[in-house]
C-alpha cells in the first residue's frame, strides 16, 4: 500500500464519519423537538436541515446546523420554527405566535 492510497482510504474514511455526524446531529434535533412539542401540546409536522457550516464552539471546531420545522397548534394551520444545534447541543429554538 502506497502513501497515497493510504492517504485515500484515510480521506475517504474522515468523509463518512463526518457525513454519520450530521446524520445524528439531525436524527437529535428530531428527538428534541419531537420531546418539545408534545409537552406542549403540539405536533411536529416536519424537520429539515437548512444550513450546516463548521463553527468554532466552546473553543474547538465543530458542526454548526440550522434546522426548519413545521408544527401545528390546533390540527388546522402549520407554522414554521427554527432550531439552530452546535455540536450535539441545541442552543436556539424559534417558535412564531401560534393559534391553540
Amino acid at each position: 500500500m502506497s502513501l497515497g492510497e493510504l492517504t485515500l482510504f484515510l480521506l475517504i474514511g474522515a468523509l463518512g464519519w463526518q457525513f454519520w455526524r450530521i446524520r445524528a446531529m439531525t436524527e437529535q434535533a428530531y428527538r428534541y423537538m419531537d420531546n418539545y412539542c408534545n409537552k406542549q401540546g403540539l405536533q411536529l409536522l416536519s424537520l429539515s436541515r437548512h444550513k450546516t457550516r463548521i463553527r468554532a464552539y466552546r473553543g474547538k471546531l465543530d458542526w454548526y446546523c440550522e434546522f426548519n420545522f413545521e408544527f401545528s397548534g390546533n390540527g388546522e394551520d402549520a407554522y414554521q420554527g427554527s432550531l439552530v444545534m452546535q455540536g450535539m447541543q441545541v442552543t436556539q429554538t424559534h417558535l412564531p405566535p401560534y393559534r391553540v
